[in-house]
């Protein structure tokens, strides 16, 4: 049986940033995909229902977020304040709000959510700053 000559496959670290010369449209940060635990996001978001969550992303007043809160991530509405500050909303009003010192306790913005196990039953979130 003959040998092979072995085929060199180029290895690229998931950090290192490529050019954007295909016309995509897509920002480069890491996308993560989370499910909606509990009923604090109810009636727009359900238990079981997945997200798509892109990370690093620009937050705007009333995107869905991935924030930080007395050090643990909380999936809550980006909101403004009536003093210019920033809050966690929760659409259940049974879920108080919470302050939060700035955007940088943003993780991510969800971009969509589909029900678990359906492929049809997408919704897409567009970002205020893309209208």
């Amino acid at each position: 049986m003959p040998t092979r000559k072995p085929i060199n496959i180029p290895v690229v670290s998931a950090t290192t940033q490529q050019d954007d010369t295909t016309g995509n449209s897509c920002s480069g940060n890491e996308m993560v995909a989370l499910m909606v635990l509990g009923d604090s996001m109810v009636p727009e978001f359900i238990e079981g229902e997945i997200l798509v969550i892109e990370m690093g992303a620009d937050a705007a007043d009333g995107a869905f977020v991935i924030g930080t809160a007395n050090e643990e991530s909380i999936f809550r509405q980006l909101k403004r304040d009536d003093q210019g500050g920033w809050l966690l909303h929760a659409l259940n009003p049974a879920y108080p709000d919470i302050a939060i010192p700035g955007l940088d306790e943003i993780k991510g913005v969800v971009i969509h959510k589909r029900k678990s196990g359906s492929r049809k039953s997408v919704k897409y979130y567009v970002p205020q700053s893309a209208l």
